[in-house]
């Protein structure tokens, strides 16, 4: 669909889209924010791993962008229906987080991950067209718990003490959708005593899009991941369209966060 003169929201239709997506993660992911990992293609500036295949990949196309260069996609998401993990071997989340929890309760689940945009559309209305996308896809699909792991740049947890004690103080998942970081990386986020957070520090300190996911009633798990590969400390955002109020779920599907990286 054309969401204005030169952009164009759509799901990835083919392997060049798929290719031109993963040129805009390296972009972000690599370039930016220091990540890498076995399949990163640095010769073709690819941004890959195992779990693309089944993914749906919501991209925003610049037609002004060169095409046959893998450069025209300027916004992406990643999207696995829950019911296409067991033949990706899993959620990618899975590798972070404990997710048995989700599976127990029979909802119909779908893992968000992988969204940035390019630097050049940040700060525009980029953002605000893959979320009215995301909206879409979850609603027609009929969606009820959407999860994935959301990223603070970089591992220096004594840096992060103020905002990871705010979540796991005042947006910690319900029992029955608070996943848990798996032990290998597992790190506390209660490093600060609920009465000693320094709300204003914690919430500068939180990116954009986690706040976006906090106003309509978002939740983190139990736990943050540090993953030394990606240069990035995670939380498993979750999220419960049943449990949101009319307000958030008009609130939803005209969302404009700030253009931040929501994360992997």
């Amino acid at each position: 669909m054309n969401v204005d003169h030169h952009l164009t929201l759509r799901l990835a239709q083919d392997e060049r889209d798929l290719r031109a997506a993963q040129r805009l993660r390296y972009r972000v992911f690599v370039e930016e924010l220091g990540g890498d990992g076995e399949l990163v293609d640095h010769d073709r500036k690819l941004e890959i791993d195992r779990f693309d295949p089944f993914f749906d990949h919501l991209i925003l196309v610049d037609g002004r962008r060169d095409a046959d260069a893998l450069e025209d996609v300027v916004g992406v998401y990643r999207l696995l229906p829950g019911e296409r993990a067991a033949a990706a071997g899993g959620f990618y989340s899975e590798s972070e987080y404990d997710l048995s929890v989700l599976g127990r309760s029979g909802r119909k689940l779908l893992e968000l991950g992988r969204s940035c945009v390019h630097a050049d559309h940040r700060g525009g209305m980029a953002m605000m067209h893959l979320w009215n996308g995301l909206a879409d896809y979850v609603l027609d699909r009929g969606f009820e718990v959407l999860f994935g792991p959301a990223s603070f740049h970089g591992t220096d947890i004594e840096a992060l003490a103020q905002p990871l004690a705010f979540l796991h103080h005042n947006h910690l998942a319900p029992g029955d959708l608070r996943v848990t970081a798996q032990p290998a990386s597992y790190q506390r986020m209660d490093l600060i005593a609920a009465e000693d957070v320094d709300r204003k520090a914690a919430m500068q300190g939180i990116p954009a899009l986690i706040k976006a996911y906090l106003r309509l009633g978002g939740c983190v798990g139990e736990g943050a991941w540090i993953d030394h590969a990606f240069n990035t400390t995670d939380v498993c955002l979750v999220m419960d369209t049943g449990r949101m109020s009319a307000r958030h779920k008009n609130f939803y599907t005209r969302m404009v966060p700030a253009d931040e990286l929501a994360g992997k």
